[in-house]
């Protein structure tokens, strides 16, 4: 399989008048299409960090990163997100989902961006998939944790991404419900043939992916594939 991403010695540090802190240190790898990863280590270890830098929300001080053969870091802002509306999709820890919007609002906000016309089907099919097929009218503050993440997830799955970006998915569910959006992830990952890179404090949850890469102190010092049990 041809990779989607390859990140080449990137360096990023972040300068103030008075010092500057270097929090990613010469970090590469590449990741194959189709495949999962997990990105763990300690807080403050660069996790978050790397993962901006790899989805185009920010750029490297130094190095290279190519998503789907694009580099990132030669781009300018309008470009990027040009680029991730094309080819990203996004799960954050907070949902952030717009307060404003009702659940198939929020959905389908990607597509309307794209200009794309028949986004209210594939919203409706979307939110059914995830079971929420009775919430698409609710907004974010009548829906729990877990519905609004999974409301989420499908705003992520609509635009058919070739890579997704998670940052910390189940970080503010219960056990019950993270196990849900665990399985949710996985399963529409794996039906439409995404590439999956997330973030987690989780090594249960990192396990079930098909690399972990361990980030300490901005360095990467393991690169781990996991072995199915």
């Amino acid at each position: 399989m041809s990779e989607i991403l390859v990140v080449e010695n990137i360096t990023k540090i972040f300068a103030s008048a008075k010092r500057s802190l270097t929090v990613l240190n010469d970090i590469s790898f590449s990741i194959t299409e189709g495949s999962s990863i997990s990105i763990v280590g300690p807080s403050g270890s660069g996790k978050t960090t790397l993962l901006g830098l790899c989805a185009g929300l920010d750029v490297a001080t130094h190095g290279t990163i190519s998503l789907n053969g694009i580099k990132l870091n030669v781009l300018d802002e309008d470009d990027r997100a040009y680029t991730r509306n094309q080819y990203i999709g996004f799960i954050f820890q907070n949902f952030q989902l717009l307060p404003t919007l009702t659940a198939i609002e929020n959905v389908t906000v990607p597509l309307e961006l794209r200009g794309e016309k028949n986004y209210l089907n594939k919203g409706k099919d979307l939110l059914s998939r995830v079971g929420l097929g009775d919430r698409i009218s609710h907004y974010p503050s009548q829906l729990s944790g877990g519905e609004q993440q999974r409301v989420a997830i499908a705003r992520a799955f609509i635009t058919d991404p070739k890579i997704l970006f998670a940052d910390e998915p189940t970080g503010n569910l219960d056990e019950e419900t993270a196990s849900y959006v665990e399985d949710l992830i996985f399963d529409l990952n794996k039906q439409q043939g995404t590439t999956l890179v997330m973030v987690t404090h989780n090594l249960e949850l990192a396990s079930k992916t098909d690399r972990i890469l361990k980030i300490k102190g901005g360095k990467l010092v393991e690169d781990q594939i996991v072995t199915p049990v």
